[in-house]
This record gives C-alpha cells, structure tokens and sequence, in this order.
C-alpha cells in the first residue's frame, strides 16, 4: 500500500513506532523490518483492543520475524486513546499509525469510534518527535466510518500551518473507499 512508502521516507533504523490499531499484525510488520538495526534499538509499540487482533498479530509476527526483530515489539491490550500509558516518557515516536474501523475478518460491530479516535490523535501529537508522521487510514464504509473522518478532518484542520502539514488522498469515483491520512510534523 502506498503508506508504506511514505513511512520508508520518514522512518529511519532504530526509531520508535507506534501502531495505534494493530488489528491483524500487517502494518506492526511491516514497521519492525523498517526500524530494525543491529544495534536492537528500535521499538514498535503495537495495541489494539481486541484479543484476537493481538492474537493474530503475535502469530504473523511469530511466522515473519527473527528473534532478534521480535524483541522489537511490544504488544499491549489497550485502547489506542491510551497510548501514552505505553510508550515511555521521553521516548520521541517518528510514526504513529492507525487503521480505524473494524478488524478485518473480524466482528464488525466492534469499530473504533470518533471520541476515542480524538483522544488518540490528541496523545499521538504529543508524543510524535519533529518530523515525524501521523498516518491514518480511515473505512468510511461502515456505520460511524464517516463521522470518525470528519473528527480526522477537524483534528487536522486545527493544527497550526506553521507546525504541522495536512493532507489526505480519497478515490474521488469511489466514496465508500477508505481514505488515507497523512499528518506530518515539521
């Protein structure tokens, strides 16, 4: 996907990630092999509220990762509003990435929500280092989907111009796709 792409001009070996809605463990992969280094001090902080995302997300991570690139990781049962309590003090994060929905394969009753989501967008910009990167796919697709966009959208539209960059990329022929999210801190 195109995001990761973006994140490999951001993200440098040994940085600290986030992946605020781990799901099934693709894009927590995915950041372990950009930020691993001989040296092991690259860390990826990946949560998600639901049991079976973290299981899926141990298991891809177990089939794909070294041992040395699974020291890397930590994986917490927690909401993504909570990162803070996650991650250390001081640690500076040059990526935070959410996923906001539903697991995919998973129960569809059970998404991310609009005050949740503010909440995590407010810790993420805390704790995001200078240049670095808040990504956020948003499935506008289910019921809430949209209104959890629009509370991006907001979020984003308020961060001062001289700060912070803004954009999202959105099929323009196709309304129901997800929109991707890029929030980049100067």
């Amino acid at each position: 996907m195109c995001k990761n792409r973006v994140w490999k001009h951001v993200v440098k070996e040994g940085d600290s990630l986030v992946d605020a809605t781990c799901g099934n463990g693709n894009d927590t992969l995915a950041m372990v092999k950009m930020v691993a280094e001989k040296s092991c001090r690259g860390r990826v902080y990946a949560m998600d509220v639901q049991k079976i995302a973290l299981e899926n997300t141990f298991s891809l991570l177990d089939e794909e990762l070294s041992t040395d690139e699974k020291e890397l990781v930590e994986l917490f049962a927690i909401c993504h509003c909570k990162m803070e309590e996650v991650v250390p003090t001081g640690v500076p994060v040059r990526l935070v990435a959410f996923n906001l929905g539903y697991l995919p394969g998973g129960d569809k009753t059970l998404v991310t929500t609009s005050e949740t989501t503010l909440l995590a967008l407010e810790a993420a910009k805390r704790i995001l280092a200078p240049q670095g990167l808040i990504s956020i796919v948003v499935y506008v697709g289910h019921p809430g989907g949209r209104e959890e966009f629009e509370t991006v959208r907001a979020f984003a539209s308020e961060l001062p111009v001289d700060n912070w960059i803004c954009c999202n990329l959105q099929l323009l022929n196709r309304p129901l796709a997800p929109v991707l999210v890029f929030l980049f801190k100067r």
